[in-house]
């Protein structure tokens, strides 16, 4: 009997995360059609210290938080070579002159449900998974969990989840079953897939981490750091519950500066906390929630 051994090879992909003007962006390629990635080398002693290395190499810029996301493996047949994709997010401030940064939302527009618009389109996808959904109701709950239907709750967290389900309905213009998309920019092989994994990871971690600090400014204003939170969470926070939440854990602390530029009365800067930081609970177990949610 022949046994054919597949040859394997390593690439390394980044979902570098930035905030823009208040709107998360990250890193592209190939006009937004993909995430950066390159081969894996073996010279570092660990792959998160290779994918730093490589990152402010290819970029420049100064990476704060990185961690890695998932392996995801390309289905092909057994005698021919095995591309497996290692996946790392990485977080910075400095967003350069590079010309590649793409929002969040272009690939994910259903994501952001700050405003009337995002009302429009969610009715949208609704109906066309009921639609495919028919009668099944194995596939009628998945809908209704999954995208916070019928008095279900929207989980926020739930990016790669979603992606999933508009893949299978054919919804999505990476699958092999759509027919039109729904106005979404979408990626090369496995990359929007990638792009899911790293929001939802995000959209976790800033519930219970001071992982948004690092993509504010060190210096920022109460509602620069609200601002941030709803860019990343895709969902509006009511002003007073936030800023309660921030103040009674002491995450942060004043300066004596205040923002400039701004008419009208200019609000105080802050700091944050850094020896605080283990105490994080920045949303709690609940998001203080405001309108179009």
């Amino acid at each position: 009997m022949n046994h054919h051994v597949a040859t394997c090879r390593a690439e390394l992909v980044a979902v570098l995360t930035t905030l823009q003007s208040g709107t998360p962006e990250i890193l592209t390629v190939q006009n937004g059609a993909c995430l950066p990635a390159g081969a894996l080398e073996t010279e570092h002693s660990s792959l998160q210290r290779g994918v730093r290395h490589w990152v402010e190499e290819l970029t420049g810029f100064r990476l704060g938080h990185v961690e890695q996301l998932y392996t995801f493996g390309d289905s092909v047949p057994a005698e021919t070579e095995r591309l497996v994709r290692i996946s790392y997010m990485a977080l910075t401030r400095d967003s350069g002159d590079q010309a590649g940064w793409r929002g969040w939302y272009q690939y994910f527009p259903w994501e952001d449900r700050r405003t009337e618009g995002s009302v429009a389109l969610l009715k949208t996808i609704e109906r066309a998974l009921l639609e495919w959904a028919a009668h099944e109701e194995e596939k009628l709950d998945r809908c209704r969990v999954t995208f916070g239907l019928n008095g279900e709750s929207w989980n926020d967290e739930a990016v790669l989840e979603r992606y999933e389900l508009l893949w299978e309905a054919g919804l999505v213009q990476e699958s092999p079953y759509c027919s039109a998309g729904l106005g979404e920019r979408p990626m090369l092989w496995d990359h929007r897939r990638i792009l899911a994994t790293a929001m939802s990871r995000l959209r976790a971690k800033i519930r219970y981490t001071p992982v948004v600090f690092e993509l504010v400014p060190e210096e920022f204003t109460l509602l620069q750091l609200q601002q941030a939170m709803e860019a990343l969470s895709g969902r509006l926070m009511h002003k007073q519950n936030f800023r309660r939440l921030v103040q009674n854990q002491d995450l942060v602390s004043e300066t004596d500066r205040y923002e400039s530029g701004v008419q009208g009365r200019p609000a105080r800067l802050y700091r944050f906390r850094t020896d605080n930081s283990e105490n994080c609970y920045l949303t709690g177990a609940k998001l203080p929630l405001g309108t179009f949610s």
